[in-house]
């Protein structure tokens, strides 16, 4: 994990995401103490749909009031 300063992050910041972008993490730190993380963002699977079909069924009255009025 690279550790740069506030003022390099901000100089050679499209630098740090091409970093990023190759699975890198950087820790932005300000007076020594890190403050910021930047990392990749995971990539969710795509949903498949159908993927529940015939498993789940719907009631005849599942939209009647719970309550009779």
């Amino acid at each position: 994990m690279k550790r740069v300063n506030i003022h390099e992050a901000m100089t050679h910041f499209s630098k740090l995401l091409d970093a990023v972008i190759r699975g890198n993490e950087i820790v932005v730190t300000m007076a020594g103490s890190p403050v910021a993380k930047l990392c990749p963002i995971s990539k969710k699977p795509k949903r498949k749909f159908g993927t529940y079909k015939g498993k789940i069924k719907i009631a005849k009255d599942f939209d009647a009031p719970l309550y009779p009025s």
